[in-house]
């Protein structure tokens, strides 16, 4: 690679030895059946402890609706990395810090974006306008939402670095060490992550542009890869992005379990939901344009 995209050999480098395509197959299927056998045996075992309360702890974790089920659900993500763990030991001999890059420049990066893009979202909640189509609902108590912020921004490290540690560092890293076009290694793990989040049933009419949502976020954490050299950038912006939707402002209906306040509209009010998407996108491209600034060399 040459040009903005240079340091992408570098952190494709560990890949380029044992980059077959049979293995990079290989590798999706054996790391999707041990994250879903994990997870299968995970939520057995809760559901076993629960004993009579399985029931409503069920219905809290379809839902996420209180802390001890977003708890649970994030720290699910532990068998993601484990699984990419796996994977890339049994398939391609080395070890998982080789799917984040070089650990001191991966932190590095990620402390600048962190700090840039708590800037910029100080920033904007200053500027109008100053609500969300409504008044937002109040949802955990602050003491109580500070006394649980230190473990909820574990929840939410151990989940976004494990979608990072996944997509856009096994999938990426693998189709960069074979193919040199990005339309292949940016999209292809793009095109996956907004599978992931393609779900109907939950978000009805919007299910589609929130996949594309997903997709163009995916993209553009690609693209911070690239530009960097390892996944501190693509961590942070997801970090940043799932703390202010998880811990902040959260809708009433997906995920609200950790969350200071509640949306006025859910994923059940289409129109509404609709219509904020917009902003959504360009608050969007305005994170990835902060974290490019921030990790300009």
């Amino acid at each position: 690679m040459t040009g903005a995209y240079a340091p992408l050999d570098g952190f494709v480098a560990p890949a380029r030895q044992r980059s077959e395509l049979w293995r990079f197959a290989a590798g999706l299927i054996l790391g999707l059946g041990a994250y879903l056998a994990c997870n299968k045996l995970y939520f057995a075992t809760i559901y076993a402890i629960a004993g009579t309360r399985s029931g409503a702890l069920y219905q809290a974790l379809l839902s996420g609706s209180s802390p001890l089920a977003m708890y649970l659900l994030l720290a699910s993500f532990l068998f993601m990395t484990l699984s990419a763990a796996l994977v890339v030991r049994l398939l391609h001999r080395r070890p998982i810090r080789s799917l984040i890059g070089p650990i001191r420049m991966a932190w590095a990066d990620f402390r600048a974006v962190t700090v840039m893009l708590f800037g910029l979202g100080i920033a904007i909640a200053l500027l109008p306008p100053w609500d969300m189509g409504g008044d937002l609902v109040p949802n955990l108590p602050l003491t109580e939402w500070l006394v649980l912020l230190p473990l909820s921004l574990l929840a939410v490290l151990v989940q976004v670095s494990a979608e990072e540690i996944i997509f856009r560092g096994y999938v990426q890293q693998q189709l960069a060490a074979r193919f040199r076009s990005p339309l292949i290694w940016m999209i292809a793990p793009s095109a996956l992550f907004a599978l992931g989040h393609y779900l109907p049933e939950a978000a009805g009419p919007n299910a589609a542009l929130i996949a594309l949502w997903a997709g163009v976020f995916g993209v553009l954490m690609a693209d911070l890869t690239a530009r960097s050299g390892s996944l501190g950038p693509a961590i942070a912006v997801h970090f940043c992005n799932n703390f202010s939707a998880l811990l902040i402002v959260s809708l009433p209906d997906d995920l609200s379990g950790l969350a200071l306040y509640l949306a006025p509209f859910g994923l059940q009010d289409a129109e509404l939901l609709a219509a904020w998407l917009p902003v959504d996108f360009a608050l969007m491209i305005v994170f990835w344009l902060g974290a490019r600034v921030a990790i300009r060399r």
